[in-house]
């Protein structure tokens, strides 16, 4: 198998997908003769065709309009919206439309379209290229929420996206396109090539959606976590030495409950992590979902390491980024309480 990034990773999901069904294109702002604004599809229009592979207007909500069209029609369109922070014109489409249409023609439609986005910080992009808006999608009914945290993950994920009836919000960590960047800004970057899931088939595979996979087995707690915050959750258990298991949940909607109610009975504590804002972040979904699960087997409070309730700052970037040192120190407040 070949080492590969996170971004040839997804790449290479793509060109497969495009090689094996006909129905498969991708369109987007400089997807095509660009090949990305981080090269996810570099080389896929030369390959392709211009008909596979193009570029479009800057307009979210007609990129993801006409994305709904062709699925209704039957095809399987990939689009990439260049930033998750511009995702938002595109909203009404994805909420409305996308999300109701196999509902509302009483299974006569679908939209089987995937939406690629980066989302996330640690790149100083400040506020309006670093947000994490995961939760406005797991609210909606009928949207189905992917976040890898590796390469291989990655790309088995995006194909299984890519084959499924119903449209993916599909969100990859920017931060961790080139490199499992565990929050230790301060250290040397970590090339994917020295992690053992950047061994990634070239070939067809999948990674079923809504099933979690433990990274890191424990007993002394449980770390739900996703995207970048998987490297960081990971970081944090080795400084801290405290023993805990680390969920990586690959899917949030549809969640793995079984995985998380697994771990938190055997554990009997819980840390969550994400870098989006705390309050009605997803990891306020996943504390009740503990909570109303695993109730008489917790031993100590729930714990949510986030980012803040503000903008993302671009001067103080590693405040807001919640690093290994706030993980450590809620693994230390469940476990020593």
């Amino acid at each position: 198998m070949a080492s590969m990034t996170m971004i040839q990773a997804l790449n290479s999901a793509m060109d497969v997908m495009l090689g094996l069904d006909p129905d498969v294109l991708i369109f987007g702002e400089d997807v095509g003769y660009f090949g990305g604004v981080f090269r996810v599809t570099d080389g896929l229009q030369k390959k392709h065709g211009l008909t596979r592979c193009f570029d479009t207007p800057i307009g979210e909500a007609g990129i993801v309009g006409v994305a709904i069209g062709m699925g209704a029609y039957g095809l399987r369109p990939i689009v990439e919206i260049q930033f998750a922070d511009y995702i938002y014109p595109a909203y009404d489409q994805l909420v409305s439309e996308a999300a109701r249409l196999r509902f509302r023609s009483a299974g006569d439609f679908t939209a089987p379209i995937t939406v690629r986005t980066p989302y996330g910080g640690g790149i100083f992009g400040g506020q309006t290229h670093s947000q994490s808006p995961e939760a406005l999608f797991t609210h909606v009914a009928g949207l189905t929420t992917v976040v890898p945290s590796t390469p291989y993950d990655a790309k088995g994920l995006l194909i299984s996206a890519v084959e499924s009836n119903d449209p993916i919000i599909f969100l990859e960590p920017k931060r961790i396109y080139n490199g499992p960047f565990d929050g230790h800004h301060d250290r040397p970057v970590t090339p994917w090539s020295r992690h053992p899931a950047s061994e990634v088939p070239e070939g067809y595979y999948t990674v079923p959606l809504g099933k979690a996979a433990v990274v890191r087995a424990g007993e002394a707690a449980t770390i739900l976590v996703y995207g970048a915050m998987v490297h960081v959750a990971l970081a944090a258990v080795e400084d801290s030495g405290i023993d805990a298991e680390v969920i990586d949940l690959r899917t949030l909607v549809p969640v793995d409950i079984e995985a998380i109610t697994a771990s938190v009975k055997k554990t009997g504590r819980c840390v969550i992590v994400h870098e989006a804002t705390r309050t009605s972040g997803f990891g306020a979904e996943l504390s009740a979902l503990v909570q109303e699960h695993c109730f008489y087997h917790l031993e100590a409070p729930i714990e949510r390491v986030a980012g803040w309730d503000t903008p993302y700052p671009h001067a103080f970037e590693w405040d807001y980024f919640p690093g290994p040192a706030r993980v450590a120190a809620a693994l230390r407040r469940v476990t020593e309480g």
